[in-house]
Formats: C-alpha cells, structure tokens, sequence
C-alpha cells in the first residue's frame, strides 16, 4: 500500500505507532488505573492481596469466553449464547465424569463446547444466517438442555483430581492463572502475528472485499465461533473445579458481560476493529467496578448502572477517538 505524502514525510517511529494503533485501550487503561486508585482511597482493603486475588477469579472465567467474543466480533458478528454453552458443556461432563473418570469428563466439557460454537458457526457463515438469531436460538436450547438434562439441580461429589483445574498449582502459580495468561498471549500473537488472524480483520472490515482478495470468507467465519464455544467449556470447567460443584444456571448473564468488555476494550460491533489486548482490560474494568462497588457496601441494584455507564462512555470515547482521526 502507498503512503500518503504526509506520512512519507514524517515517518512514525515505533512508538508512535503503537500509541496510535492502541489509543482506545490505553485511555482504558488509564480509566482503570484511576478507578484503582479512587477505590483504594475510599476503602484501602481494596489493594489486599486477599482481594485481588478474588478479583482474579472472578474475572478468569468471563476473561477466557472474552477472548472468543472478541474473535466473533472482529468478524462482525455477536455470540449471545456463550452463557448457554458453558451451562451445556459443563453438565453434561458432570453427569459422564463419575463413571468415566476425570479425563473423559473433562474431554466431553470441551467436545460439547466445541460442538455447540461450530453449530453457530456453520449456521452464520454457510447458511448465511444472521449471527443474533442464530446465537439467541443456541442460547435458548443450550440452556434449556443444561437444566432438562441436570433436572434443575447443581452436581456434587465431583472426583478429587477435578479440583485440580480450578485449586491446583504448578511451580507456587494457580493452574488457572497460567491458562489465562498463556490463552491471552497466544490470541494476540494469533490476532497480530499470523495470517488467520489478519484474515479475520479483514472480514470484519469489509467480507466483499476479502473474498474477492482470494481469503476463504465462510471458513474462517466458523473458527471464531467454534473457538468461543471450546474456551466457554474450558472457562466453566476451570470455575466448576474452583467452585466444587455444578450448577445448570452458572452460565446467566455471561453473554452481556463477555460483549461489553469486548466493547470497552476499544472493538467495535460492526467488525474489524479491536484487540485482546483491549478486551483484557475491559474485562478487568468491570472486574474492579463490581468489586469496588460491593467493598465499598454499595447497593446491588446499582451495579447494572455503573456497568452500563461504563459502557456508553467507552463507545463515546471511541466515537470521538475516530471523528478525531478523520
């Protein structure tokens, strides 16, 4: 691609690059540092390491189906039924593992998962189906099955080796952390540094103009989706191992909060824009806002609120951000 006479006369070093291509998620950033430092100041118990901790987990599993939203997104489209899926995937593992063993249980989580995200995958991308009413009908069978299936009860008696996943450690560090951490840093080097994931901007961006570029539009359409659908089984196994139980109704409310740290992130809903890197720090974002809120005895009811009005002002911001740029 040519440079503009502008841009050939003042070359951008690599820093300056780096801050215009990630200009969102460092004001992001910036807003999460504040936020930080506001709620240490109100309650100083926040800084607690006991505390962090707990913001940790409670973050770890929306994180990891984060990480797939944000796939879907790029691509244009939306997964309402990740909240479904995990409920799924996590029963039915549950129901195989007492008698199967750990493995085998923990291999039909994810098989089931994967399963369900190639299905919205192959209905979006094949059947041309609109991404909302493919994923709001997945939604309402996946989590319909998980309480058909479960008859409406949480499991208990989960074999001891399966606490691994979510209680274990490897070298003095949470199992849980690790697999978070590596699942950020292979999506971003997956997104940045290898040709599928520059394939999938360019879907987001304009799915004519990538076909007609020779890139197989309807076949990486389908990964994101079936990507999603893999890490909502392996998130809910991870939370079920921490947590020691299974409960059909633990999935509710994920799809609302995995998009909007995908948007807060700095991605945009009509595709083709946005980061990991953003989506981490959203999903943190709203991490520390909920834990703030309810340390500092906030009411509840008042989380949906500042929930919201972190989403709004994230979509301003990048609104402006864009007008600015052009």
């Amino acid at each position: 691609m040519t440079a503009t006479v502008a841009e050939q006369r003042t070359p951008r070093s690599g820093w300056s690059k780096f801050v215009a291509t990630y200009r969102i998620e460092a004001a992001m950033l910036g807003a999460l540092v504040v936020l930080a430092v506001v709620l240490t100041i109100i309650e100083p118990r926040f800084l607690s390491s006991s505390n962090m901790q707990n913001i940790l987990s409670q973050v770890m599993v929306l994180g990891i189906i984060a990480i797939g939203q944000t796939l879907v997104v790029l691509t244009g489209g939306i997964d309402l039924s990740v909240g479904g899926i995990a409920a799924v995937s996590i029963v039915v593992g549950g129901l195989v593992m007492p008698s199967a063993g750990v493995l085998v249980g923990v291999s039909v989580m994810l098989l089931v998962g994967l399963l369900a995200g190639l299905v919205n995958g192959i209905l979006v991308a094949y059947v041309k189906l609109a991404p909302f009413i493919v994923t709001l009908g997945m939604m309402s069978i996946t989590a319909s099955l998980a309480y058909v299936l479960s008859d409406g009860r949480s499991i208990f008696n989960l074999p001891d080796a399966f606490a691994f996943f979510g209680k274990g450690n490897i070298a003095g560090v949470k199992f849980y952390v690790i697999v978070f951490v590596v699942l950020y840093i292979a999506a971003h080097i997956f997104l940045t540094r290898s040709k599928p994931g520059r394939f999938i901007y360019a879907i987001g961006s304009n799915p004519e103009a990538a076909r007609l570029s020779g890139i197989r539009v309807s076949f990486y359409q389908v990964i994101p989706y079936a990507v999603t659908g893999l890490l909502c089984a392996l998130a809910m196994t991870i939370e079920s191992s921490r947590l020691g139980t299974i409960d059909p109704n633990t999935g509710s409310g994920f799809e609302l909060t995995t998009i909007a740290a995908v948007v807060i992130g700095g991605a945009s809903l009509m595709g083709g824009k946005g980061s990991v890197l953003g989506t981490l720090i959203g999903i943190f974002l709203i991490g520390v806002l909920q834990n703030g809120l309810n340390i500092i005895g906030v009411n509840a009811f008042w989380q949906g609120t500042a929930l919201g009005t972190v989403i709004i002002l994230a979509v301003v911001l990048d609104r402006l951000v864009r007008v600015r740029k052009r």
